[in-house]
């Protein structure tokens, strides 16, 4: 695998948080800043439609009930 470009996702002074690149073979790449060698890898496609997904709210059922919101 060529040499990934790993960008912040979570904004803020998390200590915990997502990183995320698009490698050039048409990947996308996900992994957390405290276990950068536990890779997740998904088509663009997927990773579209998950994005389009979370914009549209269809997983705002999952946080409903946690504390802080």
């Amino acid at each position: 695998m060529a040499e990934l470009n790993w960008i912040p996702v979570t904004e803020g002074e998390e200590t915990e948080y997502l990183e995320i690149a698009f490698g050039d073979d048409g990947n996308v790449h996900l992994r957390t800043n405290t276990e950068p060698d536990n890779v997740v890898t998904t088509t663009a496609a997927k990773w579209d439609a998950f994005v389009l997904g979370v914009r549209a709210g269809e997983f705002d059922h999952f946080v409903e009930d946690v504390a802080g919101e």
